[in-house]
């Protein structure tokens, strides 16, 4: 039952922000929202990178390198076909997790960086949260930049 369940929060966050992101083009792909914010691009691969760190908390290391976490946006993310291949493997990695957590594993502990022990579960949430805080952002911006 609960993968069904993580499997459905997981489909709802690929639909909600794919109106942002199936948005995203070659042509808008370096809008800003004002000067001092990161450029679509930028946020789009963070959140491809983001998704792809995670699965370090499930014992999955990734080959996918840092280039914009904790990090000024100084073009990267500009190629979207490198972006949507990040976003794609993000999402299946997030099914794996989903296919590999034993019912019982959802509630293990894990130690992060940014909220100390939780349980794997809510730290599932908090990758769908941060998918789509970003997804907003690219949204508000695709609709009011004037960069």
């Amino acid at each position: 039952m609960e993968k069904e369940i993580f499997k459905d929060l997981l489909k709802q966050n690929i639909q909600s922000c794919g109106f942002a992101f199936n948005a995203i083009s070659d042509e808008n792909i370096s809008y800003r929202l004002n000067e001092n914010t990161s450029s679509i691009g930028f946020i789009y691969r963070h959140i491809g990178e983001t998704m792809c760190a995670f699965g370090y908390f499930f014992g999955i290391r990734t080959d996918v390198l840092n280039t914009t976490m904790g990090r000024q946006d100084e073009g990267q993310g500009k190629n979207l076909k490198e972006s949507q291949e990040l976003i794609e493997k993000g999402y299946s990695l997030l099914y794996k997790i989903i296919d590999d957590t034993q019912e019982e594993g959802w509630l293990a502990p894990v130690e992060t960086p940014f909220f100390g022990t939780v349980s794997k579960a809510r730290l599932f949430s908090h990758i769908l949260y941060h998918n789509s805080y970003h997804a907003g952002q690219i949204a508000l911006t695709l609709k009011r930049s004037n960069y």
